[in-house]
């Protein structure tokens, strides 16, 4: 058995989620600011005609920022009704990773704000920190967006 994963990169790290959870990879386009919106919020994007939220998940992991390059990608994925952009600095591969490469995350680097990691991919010599996107967010964090997209749709 294995999973299907999209690989990208964050701070010279390299992190996957399964390509299931994942609608598709867009380039940069313009994002338009919401007032009183979330410090992770950058703003909404139109995407094909809807309204959607995009977050920075350089800002939502406490990675420092840095300026948006060419290799910079939005990721759209759906959590539960919702749909979400969410920034990283590259795109870089789509993989199949065996489960036997898959380790549970440490305990010691987990807590209640870092629930996300589901566990570390080695593959090839380089560790690849998988991440559940459904779970980046709280709840109430995901009825923000929700609204945010239902008031500006």
């Amino acid at each position: 058995m294995e999973q299907q994963l999209v690989v990208f990169e964050l701070a010279n790290e390299c992190y996957g989620v399964d390509i299931g959870m994942v609608e598709g990879i867009i380039k940069m386009q313009g994002i338009t600011a919401v007032p009183h919106a979330p410090s992770f919020v950058e703003g909404v994007t139109n995407l094909r005609g809807a309204v959607l939220p995009v977050i920075d998940l350089r800002k939502r992991f406490n990675l420092p920022p840095v300026n948006i390059t060419k290799d910079s990608r939005i990721v759209t994925i759906s959590i539960d009704t919702i749909k979400v952009g969410m920034i990283v600095d590259a795109v870089s591969e789509v993989l199949r990773v065996p489960e036997d490469a898959i380790e549970p995350t440490p305990p010691i680097v987990t807590t209640v704000d870092s629930a996300f990691i589901t566990g570390i991919a080695k593959i090839d010599g380089r560790l690849i920190i998988l991440l559940d996107l459904g779970k980046v967010l709280s709840l109430n964090e995901q009825e923000k967006l929700a609204a945010l997209s239902a008031v500006q749709a």
